[in-house]
């Protein structure tokens, strides 16, 4: 292997370290009752006097306790350290009786699975991770997960929210559903996209901020004049997160999912074929490139934590962020930054493009109808169905509503006929940015389907000015600007299977080869090393695996009767 130089080793280095994460539901009736708008008030502190119900019976939700562990699979994320750390948490620990006892990676979540692997006894009772990591797979096929089946007709939430054919998609090679969604569909979910800095940009003479090419005269202004600013900030290298945003802006079309792990691939005459050789993909990698040597981008923006994102974000060191999951750190920052001047703050522009190209046909971000990350319950649990019980009431109405807005008598009060929240006079914009921002991170299941209906109900009543900032732009911006990749979910190979380590190797060079070219010396530079990557991934039966993933692909389409 060619010696690297001492960045983009570390670039490479830190790249092994993580889990690629890219990516993003549908009402089919069912028999939820109403939630009461004293559900909340008459389930706290009750517990004590409750009994479990029969077997036959659904347990209710905040009637007894419940205990359980909770892992996040990420190197980059762990859960909150307490319970009275986090909104939603505390109020689940106050009002439910639930006591979550995290696990954390610290960094180190491969190493931790391996332990969980060795031992089962330190299995945690909950994981939470992306859907299509290897190790997930694993535990099924070591027999260490519950199905969910069970539960389904019990707890009315999941099966009433979820489209039927959807739900076949997540299910594993033995029909069994073990992984519940996080973020469930039937609509567009997308938050990816490009954020501005409203101040910056004001004092620039506010340009046309369009194409890739005003972009590029932009971000040199912004160098020009602003010494102490990140012109551009893309999210999370290391997971290609902004990368793939800049990558769908370069052909019309395109599938920002496919430099994903699961993907690898371009759609091209109705089949899946390597990215490696696409011209769109390469002018991305130049573009990029072009920008990285001429320090336009963050230098260590393969390395960077998201914390550290957040904090430049916040403080406003960033004159364009871009990114899969851009509102929540644009949504703080923007409150923040207009606290000190009422002047400053964020917005968003409409995805950035090639010139030439139709901006209908860019799509910065995709939607799955069964979100990106899954939880799946372990064996180890000693009470998996109150474990279900519990996500299950998560993306119900009371526990979306909670989780948004906040406890019940304060920003709202009970439910509509539609069984949308009642907003109150109290109601706090700056109250519920806040909630929202904090309760991100325990956010692993969720109804997309609900709650953002629920969230436009009140932006929709205010005037623009007043609008929540994350709903507004989501409305206005990152859904119309996403295209629907639920057809390419699930076709994903298993590690043992014939192709698995082919799939492994693409996922190692696709990495290495997108820190090598990013930080290429020049055009030629680019080429010849995609070219490389593309000769090497053949020899690995890339095409082969491409192959089977558009059988995989098209079966998908039958069972959505696409």
């Amino acid at each position: 292997m060619k010696k690297m130089k001492k960045p983009l080793l570390m670039v490479v280095s830190a790249v092994f370290l993580l889990v690629t994460v890219l990516a993003g539901c549908s009402n089919s009736g069912g028999n939820d009752p109403k939630p009461a708008a004293t559900d909340s008030a008459t389930n706290t502190n009750k517990g004590s006097e409750a009994t479990d119900a029969p077997a036959d019976q659904p347990w209710v939700f905040g009637s007894s306790p419940i205990e359980f562990s909770a892992y996040t699979h990420y190197s980059w994320q762990d859960f909150p350290d307490t319970m009275d750390a986090n909104p939603f948490w505390k109020y689940l620990k106050e009002n439910k009786q639930v006591t979550i006892k995290p696990i954390h990676a610290k960094g180190n979540s491969a190493q931790l699975m391996q332990t969980f692997m060795a031992d089962s006894s330190q299995m945690p009772d909950v994981i939470y991770g992306d859907r299509y990591n290897p190790d997930i797979e694993r535990l099924i096929a070591n027999d260490q997960l519950v199905a969910l089946d069970p539960y389904l007709d019990k707890y009315p939430n999941l099966k009433k929210y979820l489209n039927p054919k959807s739900m076949e998609l997540l299910r594993s090679a033995d029909g069994k559903l073990y992984k519940f969604p996080n973020w469930y569909t039937d609509k567009p979910t997308s938050t990816a996209g490009y954020v501005v800095n409203k101040k910056v940009y004001a004092e620039l003479g506010s340009p046309a901020l369009e194409t890739f090419d005003d972009l590029y005269a932009y971000l040199k202004l912004v160098k020009e004049k602003y010494t102490d600013m990140i012109p551009l900030e893309l999210d999370r290298g290391s997971e290609i997160q902004g990368q793939g945003v800049v990558y769908a802006g370069f052909g019309e079309n395109n599938l920002y999912k496919s430099l994903s792990s699961d993907v690898q691939g371009v759609i091209k005459d109705d089949k899946l074929v390597s990215f490696f050789t696409d011209p769109s993909f390469r002018e991305s990698q130049k573009y990029l490139a072009k920008l990285y040597r001429e320090k336009l981008i963050a230098q260590d923006w393969w390395t960077q934590t998201r914390d550290v994102v957040a904090e430049k974000i916040v403080t406003g060191k960033v004159a364009v962020y871009a990114g899969s999951g851009v509102t929540t750190f644009a949504s703080r920052g923007d409150s923040e930054l207009r606290k000190a001047d009422p002047n400053a703050g964020y917005f968003m522009i409409w995805p950035v493009r090639k010139a030439g190209l139709d901006k209908n046909k860019i799509f910065a971000g995709g939607y799955d109808a069964l979100g990106w990350n899954v939880v799946t319950i372990t064996k180890h649990a000693k009470d998996p169905e109150k474990i279900f019980a519990a996500l299950d009431w998560m993306t119900g109405p009371e526990g979306m509503t909670i989780s948004f807005f906040g406890p019940e008598g304060g920003n709202w009060k009970g439910f509509d006929e539609n069984e949308q929240p009642i907003f109150t006079e109290n109601y706090n914009e700056e109250e519920v940015t806040a909630i929202q921002a904090a309760n991100d991170v325990v956010h692993i299941v969720g109804n997309v389907s609900y709650i953002d209906p629920a969230k436009l109900k009140y932006v929709n009543s205010l005037p623009l000015e007043k609008q929540n900032w994350a709903a507004r732009w989501q409305r206005d911006i990152t859904w119309p600007s996403s295209n629907d990749t639920t057809a390419l979910t699930n076709i994903n190979i298993e590690p043992d299977s014939p192709y698995g380590d082919t799939r492994q190797q693409i996922v190692d060079l696709t990495l290495e080869t997108l820190a090598e070219s990013t930080t290429a010396k020049s055009d030629a530079d680019v080429d010849r090393i995609l070219d490389a990557a593309d000769k090497k991934a053949n020899s690995y039966k890339y095409k082969e695996l491409l192959e089977w993933r558009t059988e995989r692909w098209h079966a998908n389409r039958t069972i959505l009767g696409e």
